[in-house]
């Protein structure tokens, strides 16, 4: 048996008592994790000091390196976001269904942690709290992996949050850190003792890790994401959401790639879409009809289907909302998309049948994000629509089982017809 299966197969056996942990022991245990963060703060910026500089060394792109910074702004986001944590609601052991089925016998639906996640996500320390917590607070044993360009980062954070985690009375395996990337093969072999997967990444690594393990797994492998700016939209809203959702954090999966516009008003919106596009930098790319209008690079039918996560954003022109939501529905990846429009009945056809996670109407498509949606943070975002979709925060991270409680209840009797149900939600 490999170390991480050892690993994985301990928590698995263990996860039970992880689950039954009060959410008082688990809130200090965040508490303390929070406080620790803060007096570890100079050996956590010195770790990724090494980290920043072995990434200007290596070349990485600077958008990349931008993710791998860890100083004092992101040390107060993340112990802001772990006191957001704090504050939520225990989400193990809320009653979700209480029915009696006879006299004496009655059934409950209870939430229950998930057991063993394990956690593959990308080079971005702040990341590492987040999930670390959430599966904390959810009362799940994790295995987490992340990315080889902040391994110092990772290192320091992971050390001083699973101190504090252990200190605070909470089970020795309720945290294990992967760092080998070959160790990555291993983890996706634990399918006896992982209960679930999240990747988070670029689509090729999560295609990956779909097609490469047993293990149930939950995320997105791309981030096609639309704005529609319909025929009532209002022009200055429509500019500052589509820059904010394309600029604001462009290597993130809720940024835009794609902007529809309703063909009757594209000659007064595209030329002052476009000029602030280009001011902040971006590659315009559109059709024929668009740069009829205005002057941009043209757009290929390979555009439509492609997640840039780069200042680029291709733009197509569209006769009404049902030509859009068909676009969408056909290029998109079931992620984040958002209408601009003034008239209600419209944006409601739009988010009705646009098949996404997230459906906006006049906001920006970078709102699809567990803290923003007062989760406390995620662990990633599913387009699946099984068990959790969207943002994925404290609710995603749980499941249920049914308890029954009888007084010498058994099967023979109702089959026989001795006694009888009766179903009475109480």
């Amino acid at each position: 048996m490999s170390d991480i299966n050892a690993v994985a197969a301990q928590m698995k056996l263990e996860s039970p008592v992880m689950a039954a942990t009060s959410v008082d022991v688990r809130n200090n245990a965040l508490a303390g994790i929070r406080e620790a963060l803060k007096q570890s703060q100079d050996k956590i910026f010195a770790a990724n000091k090494l980290d920043l500089e072995a990434a200007e060394k290596d070349g990485v792109a600077p958008a990349v390196v931008k993710r791998l910074k860890f100083d004092e702004g992101k040390l107060a986001d993340v112990c802001a976001g772990i006191d957001d944590l704090i504050r939520l609601p225990d989400p193990v052991g809320r009653e979700l269904l209480r029915r009696e089925l006879d006299e004496g016998l009655v059934l409950v639906r209870e939430s229950c942690p998930i057991g063993v996640i394990g956690v593959i996500f990308e080079a971005r320390p702040d990341a590492l709290v987040q999930i670390s917590t959430l599966c904390l607070k959810s009362g799940n044993c994790s295995l987490l992996k992340g990315g080889s360009e902040t391994l110092n980062t990772n290192k320091a954070l992971f050390d001083v949050i699973y101190a504090a985690a252990v200190e605070a009375g909470l089970p020795a395996t309720c945290l294990h850190q992967v760092e080998a990337r070959e160790e990555i093969s291993e983890l996706l072999g634990c399918d006896e003792y992982v209960d679930l997967l999240i990747p988070r990444g670029s689509n090729a690594f999560v295609r990956y890790i779909m097609d490469h393990t047993r293990i149930p797994v939950m995320g997105h492998a791309d981030g096609i994401c639309h704005i529609y700016v319909d025929k009532d939209a209002d022009v200055d809203k429509a500019v500052r959401i589509a820059v904010d959702a394309k600029v604001q954090y462009t290597a993130a999966c809720n940024a835009v790639e794609t902007l529809l516009v309703q063909r009757e008003v594209a000659p007064a919106v595209l030329p002052m879409l476009v000029a602030a596009l280009t001011a902040e930098g971006v590659e315009v790319r559109g059709t024929d009809e668009v740069r009829a209008i205005v002057a941009c690079d043209p757009a290929t039918d390979a555009d439509w289907d492609t997640e840039y996560l780069a200042l680029t954003v291709s733009i197509k022109l569209v006769d009404d909302v049902d030509e859009a939501i068909a676009h969408i529905n056909k290029h998109g990846s079931h992620h984040t998309d958002a209408i601009v429009t003034e008239n209600a009945a419209t944006a409601e056809r739009f988010m009705q049948l646009v098949d996404s996670a997230g459906v906006y109407q006049n906001a920006s498509t970078r709102f699809a994000d567990g803290f923003r949606y007062g989760f406390g943070a995620e662990v990633g975002i599913s387009t699946s629509k099984l068990h959790a979709r969207g943002p994925v925060g404290l609710e995603g991270l749980v499941t249920y089982k049914y308890k029954i409680y009888g007084t010498d209840h058994i099967v023979g009797d109702y089959a026989t017809g001795k006694r009888s149900f009766h179903f009475r939600d109480l």
